[in-house]
């Protein structure tokens, strides 16, 4: 007779040691007494994969996150083995493994420690669910720091932080809610002045502990999975960024008018409303390119349906602000409304594409149109039928982009806000639940969003944006904060959350400016444009249950500095599409904070406030009421004051005045700062000229400016054009280099430069070694000169 059936609780289970150890070309294998196997892959000569097996078995090797293009290769790798330990050398980094223990320590080539395991990987089984928590602890090494982990609405530094990944969604947040929007399981340590980067890689909700528990531990666990991460080196924080998002991939280049001003409402309707609010733009000469609708274009909510009542003849409407300047972004959710007469139900129905409780019957879910179904993205012809959805209303109704919204996935009336947890997925063919799904869900619904109106725009670029996602969604889509609040403290996280993002591989991001839920008074709705303006995604969205947010609906005053500043950011498109290509090429983050432009300086480590918008220009918010300036740290060199050319010396803080109508702007030593004119609209000027900024720095300088034709594909053939500029100032005498590559033939013949900050007056202008007549450079007081756009070599000479 069986007296008791109690499972035995068996806590932590630890690895013991080492009995086997083998190597399989950069793969390496160490298994222990008890069953566990830890696999150490040399990804790139500072790029470690550390992944655990349990009773042997490694689960199916599948990942979301990883792009398929990610670089791999090392230059040098060594195995060695002592009485105690293995040693895996590269050419940049020592990984020593524990023989009694597996515990990791990883070093630079000097023996200086970068990581090391504290308890190391530890695992408890799972009796609710089955499986295993995973876990891992990191010794918290003296005066470390800790960034990244994308949308969290805390402090820059995690120092001292307990976070979780969950996408959850979280109407009107506050300061240090968590979870929010996104999981990015990813995190820089900063200690010695070196950095290090490292990826969780495991989709199940997941918690870091950043020295939060205890003060010398830094720990992260997930609730089911593989213990399954990637570890980066720096030195240089800017490698780890830049390793971390060549791992997960970056997007591609978008069409420029994705990069102006757009304008967004929940919602507007009818059709004379959203042509009311295009003719006002045009009207009051503030420039705009793109206008929103949200939910309520629908019929009944409806995805891929018009309101015919509300909107009567879309695809003319569409045409119509096509025609003034303005493109036409929709939004599109995943909750698919439960009505067997609507055509998009009764082919999920028919193809059985719609996800599943465990048991069988259909997962149901209220949204904003009732019961819904919800489509299981996770599934390759789920994604495939998706995409061709799009095609109606991309290519022939003329919208040009889409906004997902809703997919982490939410849902109303329930108390965890999203699916059940036993709701089935596919998985690409690896089945599972929703504790595993959930996180990528809102990812995969906008990779099918991309492929479809990438497919039904072609040949102009495709532009999407979600609100959900997880590590690699920057590969589909841009991003937003979510559903923030018309609050000064709203203002200070929507600068860290956008700071954070870009350091976590997406640089393509935004907030709600103004705040979507509640009304900002002129004052804040003026501060956040002027943030939001060097942001990569610049939208202003706003619930209309609490007042208008266009730029007029404040003060004659306010309106005046909103102009002026969305005009700035169309002066420096071309600055913003010349990091967007570094982004997409060379994965460097478009907005950089303090700490990642100059980690050894210790006094930038806790800065939240100022950044670094694309390499070389400084930008400080404004973010309290009735400021007349306030206190910025100036990072080390030599910065200019973009409103009045004076130089100051960085490394300290520093009163800086900026009344409403300003915010502190600096420009570094050297720069040459590319602008256009104002347009009303991308597009809306063929460009004559392009003006030089130029930024006199004692020393060299180097800067870039990338074009192309804006939109399409044929930049992927070599039709772009690079300049690549040099500057050399000395004392008497100015030296700008140029070395141009790519095919592509702009439309301007002349630049036009603007000398700032030169210590001689001029005497003598070189052009490609031929002494030029100050008269053809076309010269003013102002220090002005114009010049042939393809120079190879401009001296400036002084007296």
């Amino acid at each position: 007779m069986i007296t008791n059936t109690e499972l035995e609780y068996k806590g932590n289970l630890y690895p013991d040691n080492i009995v086997e150890f083998k190597q399989d070309s950069d793969k390496f294998y160490f298994t222990t007494n008890n069953g566990v196997v830890l696999e150490i892959t040399v990804i790139r000569n500072s790029t470690i994969r550390f992944r655990y097996a349990t009773d042997h078995v490694f689960q199916p090797d599948f990942s979301y996150a990883i792009s398929p293009t990610a670089p791999r290769g090392y230059n040098h790798l060594e195995a060695t083995e002592t009485k105690t330990e293995y040693l895996i050398t590269t050419s940049k980094i020592k990984v020593l493994v524990d023989k009694q223990s597996l515990r990791i320590q990883i070093s630079d080539l000097e023996g200086n420690i970068i990581n090391e395991d504290e308890l190391g990987f530890h695992y408890e089984e799972n009796y609710a669910f089955g499986g295993n928590s995973v876990k891992m602890s990191k010794i918290t090494q003296p005066g470390e720091s800790f960034y990244g982990m994308g949308d969290k609405a805390t402090h820059s530094n995690l120092k001292g932080k307990r976070v979780e990944n969950w996408v959850t969604d979280q109407y009107a947040y506050g300061k240090d809610q968590d979870p929010l929007y996104k999981a990015v399981p990813y995190y820089i340590g900063l200690h010695n002045d070196k950095a290090y980067g490292l990826f969780f890689d495991n989709t199940f909700k997941t918690h870091f502990d950043f020295a939060h528990e205890r003060r010398n531990v830094t720990s992260f666990w997930a609730e089911g999975g593989e213990m399954n991460y990637y570890f980066f080196y720096g030195p240089n924080m800017s490698r780890v960024v830049r390793s971390y998002t060549d791992l997960t991939g970056t997007p591609e280049l978008p069409p420029l008018w994705a990069l102006g001003y757009h304008q967004s409402k929940w919602s507007y309707f009818p059709e004379s409303r959203v042509k009311q609010i295009a003719n006002k733009f045009r009207k009051l000469k503030i420039p705009c390119d793109a206008i929103y609708l949200d939910i309520d274009y629908m019929d009944g909510f409806r995805c891929f349906t018009w309101d015919k009542t509300k909107f009567p003849d879309p695809k003319a409407m569409i045409k119509d602000l096509n025609e003034d300047g303005f493109k036409t972004v929709v939004m599109i959710d995943p909750g698919i409304k439960v009505d067997r007469n609507y055509w998009v139900y009764q082919e999920a129905i028919k193809n059985d594409y719609f996800c599943k409780r465990g048991d069988g019957p259909l997962m149901n879910g209220k949204v904003w149109p009732g019961q819904c179904n919800f489509p299981d993205f996770t599934n390759p012809k789920v994604r495939e039928w998706w995409a061709g959805l799009y095609k109606e209303l991309m290519s022939e109704t003329g919208a040009h982009a889409v906004w997902n919204d809703m997919n982490e996935p939410a849902m109303m009336e329930v108390p965890s806000k999203t699916a059940p947890l036993d709701t089935r997925h596919d998985y690409d063919g690896h089945p599972c639940s929703h504790r595993k799904a959930h996180n990528i869900y809102g990812m995969q619904m906008v990779r099918a969003t991309y492929e479809g109106v990438k497919k039904y725009v072609y040949p102009k670029r495709p532009f999407v944006i979600t609100r959900a996602s997880y590590s690699g969604a920057q590969r589909f889509s841009s991003t937003w904060t979510g559903d923030n609040v018309a609050t000064w403290e709203h203002l200070w996280i929507a600068n860290v959350q956008v700071q954070r993002m870009c350091l976590s591989g997406m640089s393509f991001v935004g907030t709600d400016i103004g705040g979507f839920a509640e009304q900002p008074n002129g004052e804040l709705f003026a501060r956040w444009i002027q943030l939001g303006i060097f942001h990569p995604f610049c939208r202003v969205h706003s619930s209309g249950d609490h007042g208008d947010q266009e730029p007029w609906s404040f003060d004659a005053e306010v309106t005046k500095i909103v102009r002026k500043f969305i005009e700035l950011r169309y002066q420096l498109l071309p600055y913003l599409y010349t990091a967007f290509y570094k982004y997409y090429k060379e994965s460097v983050p478009m907005i950089q904070p303090l700490v990642y432009f100059d980690q050894e300086d210790h006094q930038t480590h806790f800065r939240t406030d100022e950044f670094i918008f694309g390499e070389q220009i400084l930008v400080c918010p404004i973010q309290e009421p009735n400021a007349k300036g306030r206190r910025m740290y100036i990072p080390r060199g030599i910065w200019y004051d973009y409103w009045t050319n004076e130089t100051i010396e960085g490394g300290t803080e520093k009163w800086v005045d900026a009344d409403i109508d300003k915010i502190p702007i600096f420009i570094k030593e050297g720069a040459i700062i590319p602008k256009y004119p104002v347009q009303q609209y991308v597009g809306e000027l063929t460009i004559k000229e392009l003006q030089l900024d130029v930024y006199y720095k004692l020393g060299t300088e180097n800067s870039n400016v990338y074009e192309d034709a804006q939109d399409g594909y044929d930049y992927t053939k070599g039709e772009y054009s690079l300049r690549n500029f040099k500057l050399t100032g000395k004392e008497n005498e100015l030296i700008i280099q140029q070395f141009k590559d790519g095919n592509f033939i702009t439309t301007y013949e002349v630049c036009k430069l603007r000398l700032m900050g030169l210590p001689f007056k001029i005497k003598a202008i070189r052009l490609d070694n031929e002494t030029i007549a100050l008269k053809d450079v076309k010269m003013n007081g102002d220090n002005t000169i114009h010049v042939t756009k393809d120079f190879t070599t401009l001296h400036i000479l002084g007296k």
